[in-house]
């Protein structure tokens, strides 16, 4: 694995595994890429630090992570890395898929999840509901349940009087 370099890659491929994701509230950020499909990476584990995750270089056997590969250019590279808070809150590295492709990861460190809850799946579905701050909720998000309709008072017809069965007034 390399360290975050200057991007000189001429194509880079980027994996994202978290808010940039499709669907995710920045995905947004990934204008102008070449969506290549899904793809697991080896090696890493995922935590859910509420409204993203974060990936941890893992040596324990069958630690991988969910996410999507992207062609970039190096241009949008340096502009991830300036959103994803490179190299203060994430380290950009260079790791490589089952197929021998190179690819960049944007990777924490374990101090950084120590108190976080891992993803046994390797793969975030998105932000919990307590996370999403006013912002509109992922776009492959379900709708909420519709409310049920408000019961209506009993109707009465002049015929029918009172709904308590008392005698009706007399008309006047």
């Amino acid at each position: 694995m390399e360290r975050s370099g200057n991007g000189a890659d001429s194509d880079p491929l980027l994996f994202v595994y978290g808010s940039l994701k499709r669907g995710m509230a920045n995905h947004q950020e990934l204008q102008g890429a070449s969506a290549l499909g899904n793809a697991r990476l080896q090696g890493l584990a995922l935590y859910d630090l509420g409204p993203f995750p974060m990936a941890i270089a893992c040596s324990e056997p069958g630690c991988a992570i969910e996410g999507e590969l992207y062609r970039v250019s190096a241009a949008l590279l340096e502009q991830l890395d300036r959103f994803e808070g490179a190299p203060r809150l994430y380290q950009r590295e260079r790791h490589r898929l089952s197929s021998g492709e190179a690819i960049w990861v944007y990777v924490g460190r374990a101090r950084q999840v120590r108190h976080v809850k891992r993803l046994g799946s390797g793969c975030w579905q998105g932000p919990a509901a307590g996370f999403r701050r006013g912002g509109a909720p992922p776009a492959n998000a379900l709708p909420p349940p519709a409310a049920a309709p408000e019961p209506k008072p009993p109707t009465r017809s002049a015929a029918s009087g009172p709904a308590d069965g008392a005698a009706a007034p007399p008309p006047s």
